[in-house]
């Protein structure tokens, strides 16, 4: 190949690079149902659930033995920290952004549910758990978890939805989260999760 030939083709390639990089970020169409795909969150949609967005970084199944995963159990009282047969836990881990100049509520019905209609909704650590996504007043221009506490800084930068799930559900995959808006529950949002 000539070297005017592959100058030209690097160029064509740059402009082309710089175009589609021009093309992410904000998007006025809201979005209300996606696929998770990616560890800590690579390509994972961005859901508007009334005014504020949620986005998935992670979900997986925990073991409570891991030093980690053990982590996310703190907060539980002794007789929730109990499994019952063929159940486990599962982890969600979510930002909630609120690109907004008001402060707004975030969503307190978020269910997961696999493709035989069993549907978990998620348990709430106590203050114990700094981990845990707690319903609340997300701050104007603010975001969950916040950028200062130890879950946005964790190695999941998310707030942790907790769920106790039947191992079954696994097989029926995939799982779906959904989001109901706090304000008008018949909106919802949508995405399936990688397991």
């Amino acid at each position: 190949m000539s070297s005017r030939l592959r100058k030209s083709l690097s160029a064509v390639l740059a402009i082309l690079a710089v175009l589609a990089l021009g093309a992410c970020g904000d998007s006025h169409t809201r979005v209300t149902a996606g696929t998770y795909a990616g560890e800590s969150g690579a390509n994972a949609p961005y859901l508007d659930v009334g005014p504020l967005t949620y986005e998935v970084q992670l979900s997986r199944e925990l073991n409570p033995s891991n030093t980690e995963d053990g982590a996310y159990l703190q907060g539980l009282s002794p007789a929730e920290r109990v499994l019952g047969p063929g159940q486990e836990w599962f982890a969600v881990f979510v930002q909630v952004y609120n690109n907004t100049s008001q402060e707004l509520p975030s969503a307190s019905e978020l269910t997961i549910s696999d493709t035989q209609g069993n549907t978990y909704t998620p348990l709430v650590p106590g203050q114990a758990n700094p981990f845990a996504y707690r319903a609340g007043m997300v701050p104007a221009k603010g975001q969950l978890p916040a950028l200062e506490t130890i879950a946005n800084a964790g190695p999941t930068q998310g707030a942790l939805l907790l769920y106790k799930i039947q191992t079954v559900s696994l097989d029926n995959r995939p799982l779906e989260l959904r989001i109901a808006d706090p304000t008008h529950t018949s909106q919802t949002a949508s995405a399936e999760l990688d397991v």
